[in-house]
């Protein structure tokens, strides 16, 4: 019986590995592009990044540190320099395959950071799996930029695996529409006619704002804006702001708002401060050919038709008051029903002095001169 070397023992004293074999090892040295793992055996085994991460520019010095305890994969027994090279990350591929295998089957929502921006969606990685979500999933309405997701971590769930194909597509509208409508199914559960709340503005466009109540949108229309005039609603508010609505009317899914509080409308006491033979000042605020409406205050307009401006003939209120101007008025006119006051310039004009002529007789004496014609005819007529 022929005895062994030294080597020989030495050999037989290590276990033996093989391709594809997972194995245990300990963190014996890390540097930022790589680490040394003692694996039980004769040669250390080699973790570059690229076979930690897929992330770029990975520093491996914060993630692993002398002493720790790692299981990997081996890839090649010997690299032609006497090494093992392993592989962190196929192993946690296929750890993750079946990670997303599961939550595939039972639905589950993942969380994970957004790791890329594509020009049809976002990539996102879980367990070393990268996941593809399509620009069309990613939100319940249409995003153009979706560059504001970049490092964002999110929610989904996996709407489709392959792993064959390596096609593992991501779904976060799902999550979005089903949270909408719970949270839509609380708001109209909450709110009914008549209540004040508050919502965020969503958009605005030339008829109105829509306003997000936390569940559901409500128009708010640019009649029911304010108790004044609104020309332009964007001019009055911001996407993004918080405002104070009124819920006037709920149709369905459908809510209609208002900013016109029942407590500051200027039609409250107008019948006392507008009562007719009242003196106002207000300010033009527009003109037609027929008159001109005036501004009392905010929410409260008069008609100063044009034929009460002044007691000289005008053809149109253009041709002697401008949009802005200051003027004072009677109150002819008050209608509180249907919100309507007439108001007259000319009624605070000095009366004209009565026109004398050297023709006209007093009244008394046009009545003498009326009998005696009367007489003088009936004398006449006797002597005939």
């Amino acid at each position: 019986m022929s005895e062994q070397t030294f080597e020989q023992m030495l050999d037989e004293s290590f276990k033996t590995i093989h391709n594809g074999e997972v194995v245990e090892g300990t963190i014996i040295d890390v540097k930022p592009e790589e680490a040394v793992l003692n694996i039980g055996y004769k040669s250390d085994g080699i973790l570059t990044r690229n076979e930690y991460t897929n992330e770029a520019n990975f520093d491996l010095t914060t993630a692993l540190h002398a002493g720790d305890k790692i299981e990997v994969k081996v890839i090649k027994v010997n690299d032609g320099e006497g090494q093992v090279l392993l592989s962190y990350k196929k192993l946690a591929l296929e750890k993750g395959n079946k990670r997303i295998e599961e939550a595939f089957n039972s639905k589950e929502v993942l969380t994970a950071k957004v790791a890329q921006v594509l020009d049809g969606g976002l990539s996102v990685i879980v367990d070393e799996v990268r996941i593809f979500i399509p620009a069309s999933l990613v939100s319940d309405v249409y995003e153009k930029d979706l560059t504001k997701y970049a490092g964002k971590e999110i929610e989904f769930v996996i709407s489709e695996y392959n792993p064959k194909r390596r096609r593992y597509i991501g779904d976060r509208k799902q999550l979005m529409v089903a949270k909408k409508e719970e949270m839509q199914k609380e708001l109209f559960a909450r709110i009914s006619v008549g209540d004040t709340v508050e919502g965020t503005v969503k958009n605005v466009t030339d008829f109105g704002a829509f306003i997000d109540l936390g569940g559901a949108d409500g128009l708010l229309h640019i009649s029911e804006m304010s108790w004044g005039r609104v020309e332009n609603p964007k001019k009055v508010f911001k996407v993004g702001e918080v405002v104070k609505v009124l819920i006037k009317d709920i149709d369905g899914n459908k809510i209609a708002l208002s900013r016109k509080f029942e407590d500051e409308n200027p039609w409250k006491n107008a019948s006392e401060k507008y009562a007719i033979g009242s003196v106002v000042n207000g300010k033009v605020a527009r003109m037609t050919d027929f008159g001109a409406f005036v501004e009392l205050e905010v929410g409260v307009d008069a008609l100063l038709h044009v034929s009460q401006i002044s007691k000289e003939h005008i053809d149109k209120p253009s041709d002697v008051l401008k949009v802005g101007q200051e003027i004072t008025a009677k109150v002819v006119e008050f209608n509180e029903t249907d919100k309507k006051i007439s108001l007259s310039m000319k009624a605070l004009l000095a009366p004209e002095p009565a026109a004398e002529s050297a023709e006209s007789a007093p009244a008394e004496d046009a009545d003498v001169v009326s009998v005696d014609i009367e007489a003088v005819a009936a004398a006449e007529t006797e002597a005939e």
